[in-house]
């Protein structure tokens, strides 16, 4: 009997504390810390969101990227290490701006049978229906918390239709309301990217054929050298691309820098005139 008294109390004060941890405060409650810096969504609490918002930061970035194959060098996730350089980059070029979590899964192929990208292990592909429910729904998530402008960017190319057609459906939609929609192609300039790093840097590339290049491999180095294999490289001599070499380290990084700086000039300045 005690046995079974002692089990009830504990039960009720595990179900007392389950309840504790699932209410919240209402929404307008006050903020009781200091809100710290950040441009991801994902980083700041729901009330940093809320008040910077009511400070004038009411444009959100939708990122996508991939996961796919890359060369021999660089890893799966290239895209979505790209966007963690550039969309920070660009939502402080705009400065009213946030950055939604990056979209990691995009259309990289058939799944069954295998075609395109899905050959190459590593990759995860989804169907262009799935992607675009995904980002109907991610960008109604935000429309609905009162952001004013959400813009979309994509840094691979099966992105770019699924983004485009998203935005017009939901423009459409959203034509009597107050949010706006913007799938901004411009980011995905990347001959343009191209041309203006070779000038840059004096880079005269000799192209290696294997999805692999300097400006993206530099990119990906102002996240983390890591990411593109540079110890291994250079233990085995390979530590360049397209004739480019990627030491010193350093030299290698600040050109990265450089071009996600460019990137985030030409998107922001893209992202200004849509919504004029």
């Amino acid at each position: 009997m005690l046995e079974r008294a002692c089990t009830m109390m504990l039960a009720l004060a595990m179900s007392a504390r389950a309840f504790a941890q699932a209410t919240s405060p209402p929404p307008d409650a006050p903020r009781p810390i200091d809100i710290r810096e950040s441009v991801w969504l994902e980083e700041l609490t729901w009330m940093e969101v809320r008040d910077l918002m009511k400070a004038g930061r009411t444009t959100v970035i939708i990122a996508t990227g991939g996961v796919e194959q890359n060369g021999p060098y660089l890893a799966a996730g290239k895209h979505n290490y790209v966007l963690q350089a550039t969309c920070p980059a660009i939502a402080r070029k705009l400065g009213n701006a946030l950055c939604a979590p990056i979209v990691p899964f995009v259309p990289e192929g058939d799944i069954d049978p295998p075609t395109g990208m899905m050959l190459y292990p590593a990759t995860i592909s989804l169907t262009e229906g799935t992607y675009r429910t995904l980002l109907t729904e991610i960008a109604s998530s935000l429309a609905q918390h009162g952001f004013e402008h959400i813009i979309l960017i994509g840094d691979s190319g099966g992105n770019q239709a699924g983004m485009k057609a998203v935005a017009e459906e939901l423009s459409a939609k959203w034509a009597e309301g107050t949010t706006t929609i913007h799938f901004i192609s411009e980011y995905y300039d990347y001959p343009g990217t191209y041309k203006w790093a070779d000038q840059a840097f004096g880079w005269e590339e000799k192209v290696e054929g294997i999805h692999d290049d300097p400006t993206i491999t530099t990119i990906m180095m102002t996240v983390n050298p890591d990411l593109v294999r540079i110890r291994e490289r250079e233990a085995k001599g390979k530590a360049s691309i397209n004739g480019i070499p990627l030491l010193p380290v350093e030299k290698a990084v600040e050109s990265g820098r450089k071009i996600v700086e460019h990137r985030a000039e030409v998107t922001a300045a893209a992202i200004r005139k849509a919504l004029q």
